[in-house]
């Protein structure tokens, strides 16, 4: 595995302490030689004093989200592509910020950050297939989608979207709306570009991004056993069996250990 220091360092921050959108950017920089971070950072900070301008008399949740929309949408540009959206650039934090445009989880990391800068309250939301994000305090949130230009989402909004992702009466519940931890939001973003590169034939760039993953998590077994499927798919079985073992390490799920052991057991039985 060759995964970039900084991105090593992430796997060993608690979660709070990580910042979302400068670790999606550190996560994004190995794709991009000799590119320097710091006129992206510097964007950041523009948009934080721009944030603080235009939310300087936000006194709750609607106004804050307002506000947050005044800048990135309005100010910024910052909107969904609705053109090319399974593009791999849309879940590059680089890319997004170049082009203005992106995934619904890439465009909430930074409507986020931002608010967070401010110490407003704000978290992505774990909604199925489109990515929502929380402003302000749990007894009075807003929910925004920052793929659509940072607009509130209603109630009716918010079912007639989980009726179209899940099915036609889907009823909202809490889990449809919780927040993500910061680390499960960056693997939703990678998850997305190797979701995409693996159902393109690129089975070599879907293993880095799982790297990556397992880099920034390393007690998350998702990450491990996708490394391990596609080692075994392009023939490193030494890796495959060290992916296993390390979920092993990790795991006390007495099913999921019976089940990586079973994978060890069929890895070793073909003398692999």
């Amino acid at each position: 595995m060759n995964v970039d220091e900084t991105i090593t360092h992430l796997g060993l921050l608690e979660d709070e302490a990580i910042d979302l959108d400068t670790s999606a950017l550190s996560l994004a920089l190995p794709d991009h030689p000799g590119t320097r971070l710091d006129p992206y950072l510097d964007l950041l900070t523009d948009m934080t004093r721009d944030l603080v301008q235009a939310g300087r008399t936000a006194l709750n949740s609607v106004e804050q989200a307002l506000a947050l929309q005044a800048v990135l949408a309005g100010e910024y540009r910052f909107e969904g592509d609705r053109d090319l959206y399974d593009h791999p650039d849309n879940a590059d934090l680089i890319r997004v910020i170049d082009r203005r445009r992106g995934l619904p989880v890439s465009l909430a990391i930074l409507y986020v950050s931002a608010a967070r800068r401010l110490g407003w309250q704000a978290d992505v939301l774990n909604t199925p297939g489109h990515v929502l994000a929380s402003i302000g305090p749990e007894t009075d949130p807003v929910l925004i989608d920052p793929f659509d230009r940072g607009e509130i989402v209603t109630a009716e909004t918010l079912n007639s979207l989980l009726e179209r992702i899940l099915d036609p009466g889907a009823q909202v519940s809490s889990e449809h709306i919780a927040p993500m931890s910061n680390r499960g939001v960056l693997i939703r973003l990678l998850l997305n570009q190797a979701s995409r590169a693996e159902r393109g034939g690129d089975q070599e760039r879907a293993l880095e991004l799982y790297e990556r993953m397992s880099a920034i998590a390393p007690d998350h077994t998702l990450p491990w056993w996708e490394r391990a499927r596609l080692e075994v798919m392009l023939g490193d079985f030494a890796a495959a069996r060290s992916s296993l073992s390390a979920m092993l390490e990790i795991t006390r799920d007495a099913d999921l250990r019976s089940h990586i052991c079973g994978a060890l057991d069929s890895l070793s039985a073909t003398g692999r």
